[in-house]
């Protein structure tokens, strides 16, 4: 979740910068212009539930394999593990007063805080390599949804594509549902749904 609206706040960024925007969007559209032909956006706007459920697949086991690879989760594990039976011990030792055991206590806690923050930091070592190519779909489906209101705006098309979601019924893809555009909110529901699958599969935690 922390890695998506990182992802999101980048990407939206990147996007208000006109030239890196159009840059980034058009060649982008090399490669996922011809996807959308494929899934039949273009004569369906409809089927972009299809595409963002795609790419969301693509950039969820993407991310997933390279955390996978990039963070010990066994040693994470063991911190963990460490870091509550401590706790346990360190809330015991407050209830009875032992103030000698708490001071033994209060130097190791240093050292266990210091040891889950950088297995904390470790979490973030991928973060790179995902923004990559994570950023350049997001600021896409921005780019194209962008240039779909334009042309919608100026009649070239007679309709916005839509998201039906459940309670909430039929959306246009680019007007706010739970404070999100629809088709961000499709994304981030699509994206957690499969990278838990995902992360399951692989037997991983997550960011």
């Amino acid at each position: 979740m922390t890695s998506f609206f990182i992802v999101m706040l980048i990407a939206m960024g990147a996007y208000s910068i006109p030239p890196v925007r159009d840059a980034i969007g058009y060649g982008a559209n090399f490669i996922f212009g011809p996807m959308a032909t494929i899934i039949g956006v273009t004569d369906n706007p409809n089927l972009w539930v299809i595409m963002i459920l795609i790419l969301a697949s693509i950039t969820g086991c993407y991310s997933s394999l390279l955390q996978k690879y990039t963070i010990d989760y066994e040693k994470m594990q063991v911190v963990q593990a460490k870091m509550k039976d401590f706790q346990k011990i360190y809330r015991e030792a407050q209830l009875s007063g032992d103030e000698k055991q708490m001071k033994k206590l209060n130097d190791k806690r240093a050292r266990m805080m210091e040891e889950q923050m950088q297995m904390s930091q470790e979490q973030f070592k991928p973060m790179g390599w995902i923004l990559i190519v994570t950023v350049p779909i997001f600021i896409w489906m921005l780019w194209t949804i962008g240039n779909l209101q334009t042309s919608f705006d100026a009649g070239s098309i007679v309709a916005m594509p839509t998201i039906v979601f459940p309670y909430l019924g039929e959306i246009i893809i680019n007007k706010i549902a739970f404070f999100l555009p629809a088709w961000i909110l499709w994304y981030m529901i699509c994206s957690i749904c499969l990278s838990q699958v995902i992360r399951k599969a692989l037997n991983i935690g997550g960011l």
